[in-house]
């Protein structure tokens, strides 16, 4: 991906220091027009059996009312393809002119059925030819050509189909679905999906078929982030201008699949990359929509709020794999240490222990023993209070320099926060002290680069907080600075809901693009709240792993088990395994792909039956359903990954 010219990667945006939005290709779906200037179309999927008529079409009656613009309706198989027909008519009878996409993948023949009857058809290119085995395979040029041959005539009929039925169509590649021919020429990488969906496009393109959409959707927000980047860089180089459709499949449910949806979908939408997006919670498809609305409403700024100064930059890393920046160890903070959470108390009128337990930590009277959470914080600013207690060994205090001076010289644990470089000076060179960095101030970058013990706190309250940590990134390469930096970010958004879909849009991309030393939110919500959210943004970006994480598919008509009931069963039992990565699917479409990146996996085989898997590998087949968490427990503890849940002494 290096540009010869210039000597910097391809670019994918037009300014890495603006929110310029892509300008794409218009694509007619129905009555909706995706793409150039149009808005961003927000869309979902029902869970319903595709074969009950009635309920499918009141589940879409219930995401038309809650804002869902675009349906889409699974077919895995001819029947299936043929009742849409019947679905839309009962629709347009009810006035829900809403229009449908049919998700289809291992049955051309179904897809060739459906874009007769809706607006749009979505195909994968990893299983619409293929089918996925696992195994390595050995091409040479003209086996791989041929191979291409065998996809072209393959896909070419449904192609002439939506030419001639003006249906539009999706080429929506998963990480987790990628074929075995792919994986053993590209490895399991975003230039795969970039590769796979290119030889769709490129067969359309022949056809002088162009109304296309395109998706690179996957669990892991860095790989997908990675591969709709790359996508957009390839499609600049070739000519292209196809509209996006964004999404973090098997995102989850609750507040881990928001924040992580915000992370991969917000990253790319502060580059003004995409024109459809679909959150996919582990929900009703109909509370999906206000999610993505709010996740939106942040977009509808044109003009950002702080100007950045306007210079040609090259970007300081690569926006195609994940590098984290070289930054030195200070106290643990920077070089090889997890990124480190803050939390503020300086708002209290008296600090007492009691207080530290929205930041992680429980004290026991009784006991005089502090009881530390797997999300315990790793710094507390107090401002210009006093601490008159013992805190954890593990926990270390900021304050203003003032009541550092006069109350905390002398003791460990505890740092000075200052404001300028004049009372930078005045400090002894062997202190360790936090820097606040603002924009539009200037500063001596040259004095900054001598101090070894300055971390920086990079504060912003602006909507463009991303591209202006971004410009300060490249500022501080530029000088050859070093420091550890806290990502500081203040926003006055009093819904926790959209405040974390926000912050977490905006400082996601940093720590996606290895920025960012630690975090600090600061806002008008809870200690508790926002604790939660900073290590939501660390877990959905893998730079922290402080729970197990579930990569747990939103459902379908394809689901043999009800995905909320077992994923909370799940959740119940393993909540405690930090760091574990469970895949909860509720059939093999893209369960095996997706779980080849989990380190255990439950999916549904049949009615009533499930599979558990190890990685990637089948281990355990058709258990009984009222079963399977139990057999999932004992495959954890056979790998030896299981641990007791630790019981409170209080308890």
């Amino acid at each position: 991906m290096q540009d010869k010219q210039n000597d910097n990667f391809l670019p994918y945006t037009t300014d890495p220091l603006q929110r310029l939005r892509f300008q794409t290709r218009v694509v007619k779906i129905g009555d909706i027009k995706m793409g150039g200037e149009n808005p961003i179309v927000v869309q979902s999927m029902t869970t319903t059996d595709t074969m009950n008529t009635e309920e499918t079409i009141q589940q879409c009656i219930r995401m038309v009312n809650a804002g869902c613009e675009l349906i889409r309706i699974t077919a895995p198989s001819i029947k299936e393809a043929e009742n849409l027909q019947h679905i839309k008519n009962k629709l347009e009878d009810l006035y829900c002119q809403v229009p449908l996409v049919a998700d289809i993948h291992f049955t051309p023949n179904a897809a060739e059925v459906a874009s007769k009857i809706v607006e749009k058809v979505r195909v994968n290119p990893g299983n619409y030819a293929d089918k996925k085995k696992f195994e390595n395979i050995e091409y040479n040029d003209e086996s791989y050509s041929a191979e291409l041959k065998r996809i072209e005539e393959k896909f070419t009929p449904l192609v002439i189909l939506c030419k001639e039925h003006k249906t539009a169509m999706r080429i929506g590649t998963n990480h987790g679905s990628l074929s075995d021919r792919i994986l053993s020429r590209y490895g399991d990488t975003p230039e795969g999906m970039v590769e796979s969906a290119m030889e769709f496009i490129q067969i359309c393109e022949k056809l002088n078929f162009h109304d296309l959409v395109i998706s690179m959707k996957a669990s892991n927000t860095l790989v997908m982030v990675q591969a709709y980047r790359l996508l957009v860089a390839e499609m600049l180089k070739s000519g292209m201008n196809y509209p996006l459709h964004l999404g973090v499949t098997e995102a989850g449910d609750g507040e881990d699949g928001r924040i992580k949806s915000a992370v991969g979908i917000g990253a790319l939408l502060e580059d003004g990359i995409g024109d459809t997006i679909r959150v996919s919670l582990t929900e009703d498809p109909e509370f999906e929509i206000p999610v993505a609305r709010k996740l939106l409403s942040k977009f509808n700024t044109v003009n950002p709020e702080y100007q950045i100064p306007q210079t040609s930059i090259k970007l300081p890393y690569n926006p195609y794999q994940y590098k984290k920046r070289e930054s030195k160890d200070l106290e643990n903070i920077g070089g090889k240490n997890v990124p480190v959470v803050i939390s503020d108390l300086s708002h209290r009128d008296n600090i007492t222990q009691a207080n530290f337990y929205g930041a992680g930590y429980t004290y026991s009277p009784s006991l005089d023993k502090w009881n530390i959470q797997d999300q315990a914080v790793d710094y507390i600013y107090i401002g210009h209070k006093t601490i008159d207690f013992e805190i954890p060994g593990t926990l270390r205090i900021l304050c203003e320099i003032e009541n550092w001076k006069d109350n905390y010289t002398n003791k460990e644990g505890y740092f000075p926060l200052i404001r300028t470089q004049i009372e930078l000076e005045k400090l002894n060179e062997n202190q360790t002290v936090f820097l606040e960095i603002h924009p539009g101030q200037e500063y001596n970058w040259k004095a900054l680069k001598i101090r070894t013990n300055i971390i920086l706190v990079l504060v912003s309250n602006y909507s463009n907080t991303t591209h202006i940590f971004r410009n300060f990134y490249t500022t501080l390469t530029e000088n050859n600075i070093s420091s550890p930096v806290i990502l500081k970010r203040t926003l006055n958004e009093h819904d926790d809901e959209s405040y974390q879909l926000h912050v977490a849009s905006e400082l996601g991309s940093l720590f996606i693009d290895g920025f960012g030393d630690g975090i600090w939110l600061d806002g008008p919500h809870s200690l508790k709240h926002l604790n939660s959210t900073s290590f939501g943004i660390l877990q959905a970006t893998r730079t922290r792993i402080s729970k197990t994480e579930y990569i747990s598919c939103p459902s379908c008509g394809r689901t043999l088990f009800d995905l909320q009931e077992t994923t909370a069963k799940i959740r119940k039992v393993t909540s405690h395994l930090k760091g574990i990565k469970i895949g909860i699917m509720g059939c093999i479409v893209n369960g095996p792909g997706e779980m080849a990146d989990a380190d255990y996996g439950y999916v549904g085989s049949g009615p009533g039956k499930i599979n558990l898997y190890k990685e990637k590998d089948v281990v355990k087949r058709n258990i009984p359903e009222n079963e399977a968490v139990t057999a999932l427990v004992d495959l954890i503890k056979e790998n030896k990954d299981w641990v007791e849940p630790i019981i409170s002494e209080e308890q």
